[in-house]
């Protein structure tokens, strides 16, 4: 996915990283369509889902789900992220996270989105982003219709 916003360099998307719990899931519980959107875009991008898996529900959670899930340590969970994406080249990377422990990822990849959803988002995350959205589904939106996202990251 190449996209070009006018005053930024070319982005070339490849991979989208979503923090799990307070992204795309509540309280260990996915988010109803999420799947669906996933496997949307899964033909033409790479999508992973990273977590520490607090609820122990990824696995089950995303079993019809075109993506990989990387679990990480409970502890040092930011610089785990920031690994993974680095290993992925965060320049190719879309991540979207809401958590402290997102905070790096976001800052590292070539588009970061912070996600105000029910769980809450934390300021220094907030301040590391590109773009906050208030739904995972703007994110999708944004795959869909990638006019809206030059219109919010153009001069």
């Amino acid at each position: 996915m190449k996209i070009n916003i006018p005053g930024r360099e070319e982005l070339e998307i490849k991979n989208i990283v979503f923090d799990y719990n307070g992204t795309i899931a509540v309280d260990g519980k996915l988010i109803d369509n999420i799947s669906k959107c996933i496997n949307e875009f899964s033909n033409r991008l790479n999508f992973y889902v990273i977590t520490a898996d607090t609820y122990g529900s990824v696995e089950t959670q995303l079993a019809n789900t075109n993506c990989k899930i990387v679990k990480i340590p409970k502890n040092n969970q930011d610089i785990s992220k920031l690994d993974f994406v680095k290993s992925l080249d965060s320049s190719t990377v879309l991540s979207v996270g809401n958590g402290r422990n997102d905070k790096l990822m976001l800052k590292e990849t070539a588009l970061g989105i912070a996600i105000l959803q029910d769980e809450g988002l934390c300021s220094e995350t907030l301040l590391s982003s590109d773009i906050l959205v208030k739904s995972i589904f703007d994110v999708f939106a944004y795959l869909r219709d990638e006019n809206r996202l030059i219109a919010t990251l153009r001069n």
